[in-house]
C-alpha cells in the first residue's frame, strides 16, 4: 500500500479505500448504463460521509502520549497515525504525490507534503479545521 493510501486508510478507514477503488473500477469501463448509475451513487456515499479529520487525528495524537503538532507538521501527522515518518518515508510520499522540488531541502518538502496531504484529504471528504490552509 502506498504511504498516502496508509494516511487515507488511517483517517477514513479501509472501507473508504475499497469504495474509491470500486468507483475507479466502475468508472473506467463506463459502457453499461447500470455501471453509470452505480458510479453515480458510489461518489454520493463518501460525500455524504464527511469525516472530521481533526477529531480522528487529535484522538490518535493523544494516544501516542507525545505532543504532536499534526496541523502544521507532516512528520507529526504521520507519527500520530502510527506511520513511518522517517526521511525515506517522506521522500517516498513526495514521489507518490509528484513533488518536483529538491527532496534534500526537507523543510520545503515537508511544508509542501503537509499542504498536499491536507488538500487531498479535503478533496476526499475530509472536514478540516479552519486553521489548516490547503
Amino acid at each position: 500500500m502506498s504511504i498516502f493510501g496508509s494516511i487515507m486508510g488511517a483517517i477514513f478507514g479501509h472501507s473508504a479505500q475499497a469504495k474509491t477503488a470500486e468507483t475507479t473500477t466502475t468508472a473506467a469501463p463506463g459502457a453499461a448504463p447500470a455501471s453509470t448509475s452505480t458510479s453515480s451513487s458510489a461518489p454520493a456515499t463518501p460525500t455524504a460521509q464527511t469525516v472530521d479529520v481533526a477529531a480522528i487525528v487529535d484522538k490518535a495524537a493523544a494516544a501516542t502520549g507525545e505532543k504532536l503538532d499534526w496541523r502544521t507538521s507532516i512528520v507529526d501527522l504521520m507519527k500520530a497515525l502510527g506511520l513511518d515518518s522517517s526521511l525515506a518515508a517522506r521522500k517516498e510520499l513526495a514521489k507518490e504525490l509528484h513533488y518536483t522540488g529538491d527532496t534534500n531541502n526537507t523543510a520545503t518538502m515537508n511544508v509542501w507534503l503537509h499542504q498536499q496531504v491536507m488538500a487531498k484529504l479535503a478533496a476526499n471528504g475530509g472536514k478540516l479545521p479552519a486553521d489548516i490552509k490547503t
